[in-house]
């Protein structure tokens, strides 16, 4: 992808602040941090999403997500999030695979909130439920 930023990360044209690196895969800083330490770990070759990546990749992906993770936990009321947004609707800016790996401690001032949202009917509930089952086989 010729305006994929993470592309041109990968190809040199755009520095970036290294934390990880392998064939497949890079760790960089994140530009807009949440926290310090904020990481971006992704795939060196193009896939928007996680659903588009071979499953043997994801795997490679998720385990560097959680060295990653594991080095960001510097004290003992260290935390993590690992997030990963899939399409523009979820909050994916960039049209590339990436999995924020963001520090947390207690007091850090940030708070990520999920509005909750009752089903309509235990009918609604029901079908999104043999939905879900249906598509998984």
């Amino acid at each position: 992808m010729n305006d994929c930023i993470f592309c041109k990360i990968i190809k040199g044209s755009v520095s970036c602040d290294k934390v990880y690196e392998d064939k497949e895969i890079l760790g960089f800083l994140d530009i807009s941090p949440v926290n310090p330490g904020h990481t971006l770990v992704i795939p060196k070759k193009h896939y928007e999403t996680m659903l588009d990546v071979p499953d043997d990749l994801l795997k490679k992906i998720v385990l560097v997500a959680k060295k990653v993770a594991k080095s960001l936990i510097v004290t003992k009321e260290g935390g993590v999030n690992v997030i990963v947004n899939n399409y523009a609707s979820a909050g994916q800016l960039v049209p590339h695979l990436h999995f924020h790996i963001i520090p947390r401690h207690i007091g850090d001032g940030h708070v990520f909130s999920w509005k909750s949202h009752k089903y309509e009917s235990d009918k609604q509930k029901e079908e999104y439920r043999k939905a879900i089952q249906k598509s998984l086989g």
